[in-house]
């Protein structure tokens, strides 16, 4: 079964686009015919998307990225927010300093919110556009041990989307949000991993 997805000729910014969920919306946008950029901090090799290299979890990242879609697409019509994930020690709360929640904070919250801020005025003035925020379950259902951080910031990315969603679908822009459940990426295994290692660690009464 195939579907059209009306995507032709779309333009699209994705962050996130190299691993995982957010190649797998890449590779679904260019099937569909849209023009695709994305994010990296280094240069990939993949034929058909605009890559833009830029550190995200920096403002200066962020408007770099804005500024090449803009560039590169002439504006856009999708944006899809994909970049996220976690590399927080287990341990819990107490293992939680500043600076892991920070680095949560800037890698699953503030690229959204500051990417949107830069681009969504232009979909505003077309009066026409999308806005996908992709969370977490774990918003809802956080993993104490080691996700605590991580789930937060994916529970605000949650209630910023839902608060945009109110403020600009009067002005023609959709916001949307999906919340996926476990899937087995790079990053997914890794975390498990890190999770893994004090249990095993406990097991062996070390």
């Amino acid at each position: 079964m195939s579907f059209d997805l009306d995507l032709a000729d779309k333009r699209a910014l994705v962050t996130g686009g190299t691993k995982g969920i957010g190649a797998a919306v890449v590779e679904t946008l260019k099937r569909a015919g849209a023009r695709v950029v994305t994010t990296a901090r280094s240069l990939p090799a993949v034929p058909g998307v605009h890559f833009v290299v830029a550190d995200i979890t920096a403002a200066e990242g962020c408007a770099a990225v804005a500024q090449g879609a803009l560039d590169h697409l002439g504006g856009v019509d999708l944006i899809v927010h994909v970049v996220g994930g976690s590399s927080a020690p287990p341990g819990g709360f107490a293992a939680l300093d500043d600076g892991e929640w920070l680095k949560e904070l800037n890698l699953n919250l503030m690229p959204a919110i500051r990417l949107d801020r830069a681009l969504l005025p232009g979909l505003i003035e077309r009066g026409a556009g999308v806005i996908l925020h992709v969370t977490s379950i774990q918003g809802r259902l956080p993993l104490p041990e080691s996700t605590t951080a991580y789930a937060a910031a994916m529970a605000a990315l949650s209630t910023y989307s839902k608060s945009l969603s109110k403020e600009v679908s009067p002005k023609g822009v959709r916001v949307l949000r999906v919340s996926p459940g476990w899937a087995e990426t790079e990053a997914a295994v890794a975390l498990a991993g890190r999770m893994r290692a004090p249990m095993s660690r406990a097991a062996s009464g070390s």
